[in-house]
């Protein structure tokens, strides 16, 4: 028989065995798949996608999209603006509030000192009045004797100091600021120790003060303190101290102390000299019966 050699579509015998399998058709210009591709579409398929569309009108979302991005944009542009232009306009405001109320606490000041002024001259009137009876002076008398434990008269004498601040580094963390609250806390274990007189800052305590926050600060008789906090107590130099740690004050503080690392620090003084409150005033009275 006649034999031809192979062709691309012959089969051809195996290395072994009398199976034959097809050979591997590989073209001729397959390598060159790029180069053919770019022949045959010279144009991108987006560009073609786009012209034949003609130029029709973007879809009415896209349109009110962009509107509402336009309209944000405008939005915050505006309260930029607005923004930098008030700024310097509450600075002036703030500096003015806060040289009125420095005014006001001046004012306030030297009320104060008219006001114990006053009391000391109605106090040698009153003594002046009295004469020779004997139930007038019975009565000046115990006015006198009250008058520390009230408030109206100046004091002196030993007694304890006690300093507390805010935890150092406490970044504005309302947990680690001394509170009214605090503040309440001490004077009350103060009392409970048995002090005799009480001041916070040099603001003597009545039974009529109040210990509040106004915004951060803390106010005494609606005077703003400021840190660190003195509180100054006249007592029994021996017990006083050691009282006022076994009193819920004494407690309430220690744990301040320990968890939120507040400053916290008590000392005993040989003496110590608290001005009258001169927010003391006379609302009611009645005669004795006695």
């Amino acid at each position: 028989m006649a034999s031809s050699s192979p062709t691309a579509d012959d089969p051809v015998a195996a290395p072994t065995g009398g199976r034959t399998r097809p050979r591997q058709v590989v073209a001729l210009d397959s390598s060159m798949d790029l180069l053919n591709q770019i022949l045959r579409q010279p144009v991108d398929p987006d560009y073609a996608i786009a012209a034949v569309r003609g130029g029709r009108p973007l879809p009415r979302w896209r349109w009110s999209f962009a509107l509402v991005t336009l309209t944000i944009g405008a939005l915050l542009a505006i309260a930029a603006l607005q923004t930098n232009q008030a700024a310097p306009v509450l600075q002036t405001e703030r500096a003015e509030l806060i040289s009125r109320i420095k005014a006001a606490e001046t004012d306030q000041d030297q009320l104060r000192a008219r006001v114990s002024s006053l009391s000391a001259e109605v106090a040698s009137l009153r003594e002046a009045a009295v004469g020779d009876d004997d139930t007038l002076k019975a009565l000046v008398a115990q006015i006198a004797r009250l008058g520390p434990t009230v408030g109206t008269t100046a004091v002196a004498g030993p007694g304890v100091l006690i300093v507390v601040d805010d935890a150092p580094g406490g970044n504005g963390d309302v947990r680690n600021r001394v509170l009214d609250l605090d503040l309440q806390m001490l004077a009350n274990g103060l009392w409970q120790a048995g002090a005799e007189a009480v001041a916070i800052n040099g603001h003597r305590l009545s039974s009529l003060t109040a210990i509040r926050s106004a915004g951060d600060a803390i106010t005494v008789d609606y005077r703003s303190l400021n840190r660190p906090y003195l509180i100054e107590a006249i007592g029994d130099p021996r017990t006083l101290q050691a009282r006022f740690v076994e009193s819920s004050g004494g407690a309430w503080w220690n744990e301040l102390a320990q968890n939120q690392r507040m400053r916290y620090e008590i000392s005993s003084l040989k003496a110590i000299t608290l001005p009258a409150d001169p927010g003391i005033v006379l609302r009611h009275a009645r005669q004795s019966t006695s």
